[in-house]
């Protein structure tokens, strides 16, 4: 049974693709949207030049670490103007060249850590872009499944409403029959006629949203130019959620999160490099060259030493940036209890949310049986004139609504999987 209903569903596809000339290349999976999706995403890159900044940025400061040598090469000339004697009567002029060359170096040996703690915030810097990447790579998921899920149904909704046309054309061609053989009165015909008129509408409608749809994908997938598509895919929910998880264990992956508590403890490393402002400063340094007036230089030359600095006043500056500091870090920890509340609420509503349409999916499928069951017992029952036609209408417009109310139940379970997936923190690479 499944064999032959996924082979007309390939047939159907492939009717639809030829009647819109579309090729085999734009007949697109989820996968298939993933992958450009990856590959084209502004944002995404933006997120990823980000990190590429901040791992740039520690290496600039732990550099102040390591040893910092230079090397040096002179050359100058000098001439002096020509000078007279009045007592000799002479005159005099005086020139000469110096050359040297040689290298310099330094060491910070102490800074009360300030450096060592600045390395540490540019660490924690690192992990904040490593986790805005993946809150963006979420955000960007989500929007992409909601564009893949929409034009998904409007596809779905074109075959179920080219059902309903079928539905109220046999409706009218019995109604017509009753009615020119005086069995049936005109408003039933007139009504029969309507709901067919209705039905047309609602077709030329789908397939206007599947267009639309289909320009929403092209953006999502960040494509520069529009292409008509055909999404291929199931309405199945597989990230089920049962039984309810621990949400406090999963809040701990959270991108958002993690990000403020990154952000936490960069403020924390901060707090401590402004402290170490107070601390005295000790730097060694040494030099070795060779200077001479002619070249190549042969006198050697060399120095080495100590150089500590401590800061006395300074009109209150590091007073207010220890200051600083402090209300940064209080700050960011208020950031990371908000962040923890708000995710787990997020996380328990888009759970509650994704049972919710588990469970109705389930409960239209069973209406959808009941009326389509009603349907065929009263169509029997309204030929023969054992029902009347007021009371058969009403059975072929549930009918109607049953249908289109099973297909959007199982489109919201998918959109509630999606927001589930996204409250968790999934990313791109979530499958």
């Amino acid at each position: 049974m499944k064999s032959a209903v996924r082979f007309l569903l390939g047939l159907i596809i492939s009717l639809v693709l030829s009647a819109q000339g579309i090729c085999a290349d734009d007949l697109l999976s989820w996968q298939d949207c993933l992958k450009k999706k990856k590959k084209n995403n502004p944002d995404l890159i933006s997120s990823v030049e980000n990190i590429s900044q901040q791992k740039s940025a520690k290496t600039i400061t732990a550099s102040s670490l390591y040893p910092q040598i230079n090397a040096d090469l002179n050359v100058s000339t000098s001439k002096t103007g020509k000078s007279s004697s009045t007592s000799t009567g002479s005159s005099s002029a005086t020139s000469g060249d110096s050359y040297s060359y040689g290298a310099t170096g330094s060491q910070l040996i102490f800074d009360g850590f300030k450096t060592l703690n600045e390395v540490n915030t540019a660490k924690q810097n690192i992990e904040v872009a490593k986790q805005s990447y993946r809150f963006a790579s979420s955000e960007i998921r989500l929007s992409l499944r909601n564009a893949f899920v929409k034009l998904l149904e409007a596809q779905e909704l074109v075959r179920v409403v080219e059902e309903i046309i079928k539905i109220r054309r046999d409706n009218l061609e019995l109604i017509t029959m009753r009615y020119y053989s005086g069995l049936e009165h005109k408003g039933a015909l007139l009504t029969a006629q309507a709901n067919l008129s209705q039905a047309n509408f609602e077709l030329s409608q789908a397939k206007r949203n599947v267009e639309f749809y289909q320009r929403q994908l092209t953006k999502e997938m960040g494509r520069k130019e529009f292409v008509p598509m055909i999404v291929k895919g199931e309405f199945v929910v597989r990230d089920t959620a049962k039984p309810k998880p621990d949400f406090a264990l999963i809040v701990k992956n959270n991108p958002s999160v993690l990000q403020v508590s990154a952000q936490k403890a960069a403020a924390f490393y901060s707090l401590r490099s402004a402290y170490g402002n107070f601390s005295p400063q000790l730097i060694g340094s040494a030099s070795v060259d060779k200077a001479n007036s002619q070249w190549p230089p042969n006198t050697n030359q060399w120095s080495a030493g100590l150089g500590l600095s401590m800061p006395i006043f300074e009109g209150g500056l590091r007073l207010a940036q220890v200051s600083q500091a402090k209300s940064v870090l209080k700050q960011s920890g208020e950031n990371e209890r908000s962040a923890k509340d708000t995710a787990i609420v997020a996380l328990e509503q888009s759970w509650v949310l994704l049972q919710d349409g588990l469970e109705f999916v389930n409960v239209q499928k069973q209406i959808l049986n009941a009326t389509e069951e009603r349907s065929k017992i009263a169509e029997a029952q309204y030929s023969i004139g054992f029902m009347s036609f007021d009371n058969w209408i009403i059975i072929e417009d549930d009918l109607v609504k049953a249908k289109k109310n099973y297909l959007l139940a199982q489109a919201d379970a998918l959109l509630a999987e999606a927001n589930w997936i996204q409250a968790k923190g999934e990313t791109l690479e979530y499958e």
